[in-house]
This record gives C-alpha cells, structure tokens and sequence, in this order.
C-alpha cells in the first residue's frame, strides 16, 4: 500500500507546481485513511503503517550530523497563507528571530519517500522538521526541555496540525532527542540565523 501512496504522490507533485499545496493535499489524503494506533515496543505510541525505520540500530543514530545552517533561497510557494485541518496560517515571509515552547512529536517511515513541503523527499534518517510557519528551508536548535539534549534541524514542510504540538521532527531527530520511543516531549525551539 506504501508504494500506491508513493505513486500517487509523485503524481501530484509533477501536476501541481506549489510545493505548499502538494503537502496540504498530502496531509488531506493521509487523513482520510485509517488512522489505527498501534503500540512501540517501548511502550510509546505511532500511528499504523508508521514507526522507525526497520533494523536501524544506535550507531547509525548517533553517525547522523547536524546541518550546517547557510543561507539558503526561501520557497516561494511556501511562504503564502494557507488552511489546514480547519485552521488558518500566515507563514513568516523571511527569516527573523523565532523561539517557542510547547510539545514536539515525530514522523518516521509512514511518509519516508514523499514528497515535503519543500519538493524534497522525506527521509526519516535525515535530521529535518516539519513547523506550521517558519520559512522553508530555515534552521532551528530544538532542546528536549525533559533530558537537556539539543539539537540543530532544517526546516523543510509544513506541520504538525494538531492545536498541542509545535513542531514534527524526522525519525532520527526525535531519538537524537530521546524521545522517540515515548512520542513527543515538551520542547523549546529557536531560529538559528545563519
């Protein structure tokens, strides 16, 4: 079923020429689908066809890097308002100073493949953020305000939609974090200038 998905994805992405309308329509067509809970084997929680990736062990965790922030070109079909789930948002149209704090949770393989906000595959290996307004791409220090880790991400699609959480992080960002087999973790984020 994963590969249908993925098909149907990658059509979308060559019909539609706004990165931002191919994550909404993303978003639209996962939620329509069912949305089973299944449990982790730490005792966390992820949605059905979702989790880590198979077989990924500690030392491939920690040999991922931090992303070096650099000055990138904002995409321009994501700095547009534009409604999720019923809720409106104005994206940030440059980048400027940003913190918050509130809850972060995480995406692994269920969407390994397709398309982000940015025109960029989602990789779960990939230390990358999903933020309802920051510009894409932007960079962020994420700090799991539980355990004290930090880490840097690159902001490349739009998310999480649901009113408690403020940022989705890749797979391997949330166990960086360590969080990844609980869900989420209160967390405070902060734009990192380049």
């Amino acid at each position: 079923m994963n590969n249908v998905w993925k098909a149907i994805m990658r059509s979308i992405l060559r019909i539609c020429s706004r990165p931002g309308l191919v994550a909404v329509l993303a978003l639209s067509l996962a939620a329509c689908s069912t949305t089973k809970v299944q449990p982790s084997k730490s005792g966390g929680r992820y949605y059905l066809n979702d989790g880590p990736p198979k077989g990924i062990t500690q030392a491939q965790i920690d040999a991922v890097k931090e992303p070096v922030p650099r000055a990138e070109r904002l995409v321009t079909g994501t700095l547009k308002p534009y409604v999720a789930m019923g809720n409106s948002y104005r994206p940030m149209n440059k980048l400027a100073p940003y913190h918050a704090r509130g809850v972060a949770s995480w995406y692994g393989t269920r969407y390994q493949g397709l398309p982000t906000s940015s025109g960029e595959l989602y990789d779960a290996m990939k230390l990358t953020a999903a933020h309802p307004i920051l510009p894409i791409p932007s960079y962020v220090r994420v700090t799991n305000l539980e355990n004290g880790r930090s880490i840097i991400v690159r902001v490349n699609d739009r998310g999480p939609f649901l009113s408690d959480r403020i940022i989705d992080l890749s797979y391997v960002a949330a166990a960086k974090l360590g969080y990844a087999g609980k869900g989420s973790a209160q967390v405070e984020i902060d734009v990192i200038l380049p």
